[in-house]
């Protein structure tokens, strides 16, 4: 791709990023959505390759269809109560409608089926801007409305979503297909305090970050890219070896790394608000996202 295309492109997915960030109006809210998404299909598509055609089309399908429910809710919402006002959701489908598509650009359970085969079709690189940037303008918009959201909902979306990465993440040889249900479990942490705490949301989404983007810059320096190739990482580098392993245990939430003090947080506020059964619950189905953890760690420990 030309670098005068590549970087206007990813001066609009900047761009529309903010424009969500700062919009009090439904509309300019959705035209930083798609400002976003129709920037990066080129960047996902520039390898010229069926696999990356193919992720950029579920990818564009998926956030418009998601984008349609939106402006399709927000409309709804703005005739009934003569306001586009972004904190003002009063009309009663609006909030299921917009959580729902949000979910559905963020990859929840059960609208998660895209992340992993988009993430599989990209390179590493794009696979890391999906996990991270991407994630942003939807999480701004649940911020901003997180008080009117159904908190039914986001519990039920909260509990499968841990479930089922830790579940589907087990059989996983591909290291970009087991990040993608690493980042479904961490955004079903991050809904069950939505409605809760938003300050502990930021938190959550914050240490994921930076979680995240280190070890996906270690695959790309060392060209990982399956388990098979994380055995090998010692020889090449054992520094970026120590590193991914410590990083992988903080993903899974161990004590005493990084990872685990937003977990405990979460837990610790569910529990002061007497919702022990979904601490409970959501305690239970992260075990399974610490089991293959634990086995991506004991697998970068074989040739040590």
């Amino acid at each position: 791709m030309n670098p005068f295309i590549l970087s206007m492109m990813i001066s609009n997915l900047a761009l529309g990023t903010i424009i969500t960030a700062a919009s009090y109006h439904w509309f300019m809210a959705w035209v930083g959505l798609e400002m976003n998404t129709l920037a990066i299909i080129p960047i996902l598509a520039k390898q010229h390759h069926p696999r990356a055609t193919e992720a950029a089309t579920k990818y564009f399908i998926i956030q418009m269809t998601a984008s349609s429910i939106i402006l399709f809710s927000s409309i709804f919402n703005a005739y009934h109560t003569g306001t586009w006002d972004i904190t003002q959701l009063t009309t009663h489908p609006t909030p299921s409608l917009l959580t729902i598509a949000l979910a559905m650009k963020l990859g929840l359970v059960p609208m998660h089926f895209w992340l992993p085969e988009v993430m599989q079709g990209v390179n590493t690189m794009m696979a890391l801007i999906i996990t991270t940037w991407q994630k942003l303008p939807p999480m701004f918009l649940l911020y901003l409305t997180a008080n009117q959201l159904p908190m039914v909902i986001l519990l039920l979306l909260a509990i499968s979503s841990t479930l089922i990465s830790g579940w589907s993440g087990l059989n996983q040889t591909q290291l970009r297909k087991i990040m993608a249900y690493s980042s479904i479990g961490h955004l079903g942490w991050m809904f069950a305090i939505l409605s809760t705490s938003q300050k502990l949301l930021l938190f959550t989404l914050t240490m994921y970050l930076l979680m995240t983007i280190p070890i996906f810059l270690i695959f790309i320096s060392s060209t990982t890219k399956t388990i098979k190739d994380l055995g090998m990482l010692w020889t090449t580098s054992p520094t970026s070896c120590t590193m991914t392993m410590v990083i992988f245990m903080a993903l899974g939430g161990l004590p005493p790394l990084s990872g685990f003090l937003p977990k405990w947080l979460i837990l610790e506020e569910l529990t002061t608000n007497h919702l022990i059964p979904l601490a409970t619950m959501l305690t239970l189905t992260s075990l399974l996202s610490l089991m293959f953890y634990m086995r991506l760690t004991y697998t970068t420990t074989l040739t040590v």
